[in-house]
């Protein structure tokens, strides 16, 4: 930090591990649950006096396996369908925004921002009428399609970003050699855009992995029911039994992939989501 006095950069130190403390706190706590057997979940201590892997082995072993394994395949289908499906069509628009010279533009990218932050609750009622009618409802496709609108205005608007990056003489000089459009864009531009579509890929699939809402609301089956919804259905191995342990267990075992990639592709993430704003 050029600039700054010592005592400054101390206390940007101090306030950052305060930040890093306080988020990664209930991570460590839904680990430490994890880790407890059912007799220390309401002990109060932070650590587990004797850890153990039932939680784990319940789960995925377990009797909870019917209802954790489906879960998780459903999640996987669910949010790589609308990954994929909403990183074409993006890709195709983000092109189409960048390229071209037309009318409202500025418009299209504004809402497109608008949109990927509009609040999910207030469109669940209308859709869970419609989807009952159409016969979507407790379905794959009725879970994709929601998940699109969710990632696709956010993969359009992190796209164009890179589009408008591209040097689009590359593309001229491709055709000028007498390549078509389409090959331009195929063999030049689309290579050229590939560490951008990761990208966006990564952003809309961490977006439709960790959904909630669509989940609980749009499903009533294990069917088409994700992980997170599914995680409020779990039970103990009695009506006694607290399940707390096997939903922690089961927490961690959706997270710990979502967080490797984040740090793999830290730096990819931030240039995707922090470059339209400079480029306007």
């Amino acid at each position: 930090m050029p600039g700054i006095s010592t005592r400054e950069r101390v206390l940007w130190y101090v306030a950052a591990a305060v930040v890093v403390v306080y988020a990664l706190f209930p991570v460590a706590w839904i680990v430490s649950l994890s880790l407890k057997p059912t007799a220390d979940l309401s002990n109060r201590q932070f650590l587990p006096t004797n850890a153990t892997l039932a939680n784990y082995e319940q789960i995925l072993l377990g009797d909870a396996r019917d209802l954790f394994l489906p879960a998780l395949g459903v999640s996987v289908v669910v949010s790589g369908l609308s990954t994929l499906l909403a990183v074409v069509l993006a890709t195709f628009c983000a092109y189409a925004i960048a390229r071209l010279e037309f009318p409202g533009k500025r418009v299209i990218l504004g809402a497109a921002l608008g949109v990927s932050i509009f609040p999910v609750i207030s469109i669940v009622t209308p859709l869970f009428n419609v989807w009952r009618l159409v016969g979507l409802y407790d379905t794959i496709p009725g879970l994709v399609i929601p998940y699109m609108a969710l990632t696709l205005p956010l993969s359009i608007w992190v796209l164009s970003a890179f589009f408008r990056q591209i040097p689009w003489e590359l593309e001229q000089a491709a055709q000028v050699d007498g390549a078509t459009t389409w090959q331009a864009f195929r063999k030049v531009i689309v290579p050229l855009a590939a560490p951008g579509v990761f990208t966006t890929a990564i952003i809309a699939f961490f977006i439709a992995w960790n959904d909630f809402v669509f989940g609980i609301s749009l499903t009533s089956t294990e069917r088409a029911r994700p992980v997170p919804a599914a995680l409020a259905f779990f039970t103990g191995e009695s009506q006694f039994t607290e399940p707390t342990g096997a939903i922690a267990a089961a927490a961690v075992v959706v997270t710990v992939p979502v967080v490797v990639l984040v740090l793999i592709f830290q730096r990819r993430i931030v240039s995707g989501l922090t470059s339209g704003a400079v480029k306007g």
